[in-house]
């Protein structure tokens, strides 16, 4: 007859569980063990006898228990039989007062810890994002013969092994040539810094020229997760006036003034998430701002090949390189899943930049970055950004139309020149409340207005991406925010 504590066992095993008899068993046993129920030096069944009693193979009971002699859980007494290690301290007390012990799998953590402010509730079927591209218009088999060319350039020149945590040499370099003949970014491979997309581009320059209480401007409404980023490095965030010509800069100057800034954050191209362009004069007076009162400028450039109208501005980066840090990703121009950004920066800027990297992974995914040098030097980049630009053309053509029809009652937009989003502007809040409460309820995800808002005065509004979606979706998607 089994003992309670072998019945017990028994009943943790599961024949139909995906995880493998022996390492159920393995789970099992360490879990008596941890609660006391198992002293140091107790004898355990014979293998033989223990597989007949959960009616599975020797082998697996054998399996287990090497494992758990392997592991210091169990040790071996000869011909006596296996023991639980006599090493392991005594929990029998402790244990009784606690009957019942999580698994791993559930368990809450006993210490203490950051908790997570709230992660994306994924209940929608139907996302109108802040501005992302559509990924199933990027074809894959030019992806898949880029990194086959990767691979085999990467093995011929014994690339693959540790490198450069500023990234790939062939994609800075790329970088550098697109960003000199297409933006006027005067940059060479040492001025370029390989990141995971534009957020760790932020979160790198922040890291490199923030101490704890350091003051840095931002607008009214920006980027939420740039500002997390920026507090969690401790800084002081001083919210600024924006309008139709972008960011105040009497603001801007009577902060500095008041306080000692160290750096501004700006999406100057297409402000996030309002859409509007920094005009040229506001560009100079603010750059002539950050040379008296010595601040850096972080320009987070995150969408700058689609304009429908006009030429983009050149990036402020183009004429004060020594104010200013420069990010971009690709994850527009290619694929959000490849996770590809950059920071532009003075040589010694780039070298603090590599530093803070190689506290984070030691150095970034080498055939990612060499493939997407590839696409770049092949021209595949240029001619799939032609394509899609007149794809997404038509999709914010449909948009504006869907929107004029089913929202104006209750929402004002302009048509923007470039980027990938709308901005929508409500004199009726109470509608704006409508809509977000009962956005989840029709499926439909949308960020939310007050997540844009850096001070409470601050106009609140929707950001809605057209790109992503096919005309047939967004028009779905605007539907049922306006029936909310």
């Amino acid at each position: 007859m089994l003992r309670p504590w072998k019945m017990l066992l028994a009943e943790r095993i599961d024949p139909n569980s995906a995880t493998p008899l022996y390492m159920q068993i393995i789970h099992a046993l360490i879990h008596e063990i941890q609660r006391g129920r198992l002293l140091p030096g107790t004898f355990l069944p014979s293998s033989r006898e223990l597989a007949a009693a959960f009616g599975v193979n020797r082998k697996t009971i054998v399996l287990a228990y090497e494992d758990l002699i392997a592991q210091g859980w169990l040790a071996s007494s000869g011909t006596r039989g296996t023991i639980v290690a006599t090493s392991l301290p005594d929990t029998g007390a402790r244990a009784q007062k606690r009957l019942k012990l999580a698994s791993t799998a559930t368990a809450a953590a006993e210490y203490p810890f950051k908790e997570a402010a709230g992660l994306p509730d994924r209940s929608w079927d139907l996302k109108l994002d802040e501005g992302s591209p559509d990924g199933r218009l990027f074809p894959t088999d030019l992806l898949a013969r880029a990194y086959r060319t990767a691979v085999q350039r990467a093995g011929r020149e014994n690339r693959l092994l540790y490198g450069d945590p500023r990234g790939s040499v062939l994609l800075r370099e790329a970088i550098a040539t697109m960003l000199r003949t297409q933006r006027g970014v005067m940059a060479n491979a040492d001025n370029v810094c390989i990141t995971r997309g534009s957020q760790m581009g932020v979160y790198l320059a922040a890291r490199v020229l923030l101490r704890p209480g350091d003051a840095v401007i931002v607008e009214s409404l920006t980027y939420q997760a740039a500002v997390a980023v920026l507090e969690d490095c401790g800084a002081k965030i001083l919210p600024v006036g924006l309008d139709k010509q972008g960011v105040n800069v009497d603001d801007v100057e009577r902060m500095c003034r008041a306080h000692r800034v160290r750096a501004i954050f700006l999406t100057p191209h297409h402000q996030f998430p309002t859409t509007v362009a920094l005009q040229p004069d506001r560009r100079l007076r603010l750059l002539n701002l950050a040379r008296q009162f010595a601040f850096a400028v972080i320009e987070d450039d995150y969408d700058h090949e689609f304009h429908f109208e006009s030429q983009p501005l050149l990036p402020m980066a183009a004429y004060a390189p020594e104010r200013v840090l420069y990010v971009g990703s690709l994850s527009k121009l290619l694929l959000p899943a490849l996770r590809i950004g950059y920071i532009v920066a003075p040589p010694k800027v780039v070298d603090s930049l590599a530093q803070q990297v190689m506290l984070l992974d030691s150095m970034g995914n080498t055939l990612t970055e060499d493939a997407a040098a590839d696409l770049i030097e092949t021209g595949e980049v240029r001619r799939h950004v032609r394509k899609v630009t007149q794809i997404y053309a038509q999709r914010r053509k449909a948009f504006a139309a869907t929107l004029t029809e089913q929202m104006t009652a209750v929402a004002g937009f302009d048509i923007p020149h470039g980027g990938l989003a709308f901005w929508l502007r409500f004199s009726d809040l109470k509608a704006l409340d409508r809509i977000e409460s009962r956005a989840p309820g029709a499926g439909v995800w949308i960020a939310p207005s007050r997540s844009f808002m850096t001070r409470p005065d601050a106009p609140r509004g929707l950001r809605l991406g057209f790109a992503s979606l096919t005309e047939e979706e967004a028009r779905e998607g605007i539907r049922r925010l306006a029936a909310s």
